[in-house]
């Protein structure tokens, strides 16, 4: 894999908006998100033209975005490319990107949901990419959880092996009124994190690459030019994870199905679950049980390791998770080691 290199305070980190314009219609959050890169992890920010850009102008103009993000990969002064929020159709910029040109420039690009597009596209040509929190729905949100800097400082600004990828002691499954200037940057629903992670299947340590995402846009991609080939899956770890449209457990095994269909099932090493937005605990139970019987009944894979309730996605706080890095997971110690440096030296 193509390693990018790490950022350190003063980094200059270009700002996105390869799919949709939330910036132009919810401000506020957005300019809270931007201030916290700036005053708390003292980066520069670097506005890119689709940052603010209309909303119905971003929709009509895919290459426009795909250019922003080839332009800051070519610029030699941006260290990190950050998302502003996700969306639903960035698949249409997908077929303007200079592949060539964005793995001779390696740096760190960031976002979830829709961003998983070009995250794992990205990933798929070579390039480590990162799953994790958006200006808008991750960053604006930071100072709600008075442990999430130092986290994300020692995931972005160091360099180590070994880390370990660990529940967060709560979570909250929404945001208020991002229209409501008094609860800018505050989140809903806060709960208290008693369980941790879900181990739902497998006994067996093992080792592979995290890839994947936001489960409906894995979907957008299956069966283009742009889904991974055959001989990609083998001994990956496949994340996925739901948005707030909220599929139905049933709806989600149609796709894993799919998977199944294809031989990944039957290729990958493990499956990590984000924790599904808006669900209730009946409705997780059944995500679970849907997933768990599709592997181990209709694909005869009872050892594939299954972990639901993680820290990714569409909920916070929202892990950092390298695309194409060695992690390693031993389901009896209940450990998640990332077994390799990040970045290049």
């Amino acid at each position: 894999m193509i390693k990018p290199k790490k950022i350190k305070k003063g980094s200059k980190i270009a700002v996105i908006s390869p799919c949709w314009g939330g910036p132009s219609i919810y401000p506020d959050i957005y300019e809270k998100g931007i201030k916290n890169l700036e005053e708390i992890f003292e980066f520069e920010v670097i506005e890119y033209p689709t940052a603010r850009m209309n909303a119905e102008e971003i929709y009509s103009n895919p290459k426009l975005r795909a250019n922003d993000i080839n332009n800051a990969f070519s610029n030699e002064e941006i260290d990190a490319i950050f998302v502003s929020i996700g969306g639903y159709e960035s698949i249409r910029i997908l077929k303007f990107l200079d592949i060539d040109l964005i793995l001779k420039n390696p740096k760190i690009i960031m976002g979830y949901s829709d961003a998983v597009t070009f995250l794992s596209y990205l990933n798929y040509k070579g390039l480590v990419t990162f799953h994790g929190p958006a200006i808008m729905a991750g960053w604006a949100q930071l100072q709600t959880f008075d442990y999430l800097a130092d986290y994300y400082k020692e995931i972005l600004l160091e360099n180590n092996k070994e880390n370990e990828i660990k529940p967060f002691s709560e979570w909250s499954d929404g945001y208020p009124d991002w229209a409501d200037k008094k609860t800018l940057g505050e989140v809903k629903n806060l709960t208290k994190n008693k369980e941790g992670f879900k181990w739902i299947q497998g006994n067996k340590k093992i080792v592979g690459k995290l890839w994947g995402g936001c489960v409906e846009v894995l979907n957008f991609l299956n069966g283009t030019d742009f889904w991974p080939d055959k001989e990609f899956w083998n001994n990956k770890i496949l994340l996925i994870e739901t948005s707030e449209e909220k599929p139905s457990p049933a709806q989600v095994g149609y796709i894993i199905r799919n998977f199944g269909i294809q031989g990944i099932l039957n290729k990958i090493s493990g499956i990590l679950i984000g924790r599904p937005k808006g669900y209730s605990d009946k409705e997780k139970e059944d995500l679970f049980n849907i997933i768990k019987t599709i592997a181990t009944e209709e694909f005869n894979n009872p050892e594939l390791l299954i972990i639901g309730n993680m820290d990714f996605g569409h909920t916070d706080p929202n892990l950092i998770l390298p695309l194409g890095i060695d992690v390693e997971i031993d389901p009896i110690l209940k450990k998640i080691i990332i077994k390799e440096e990040i970045y290049r030296k």
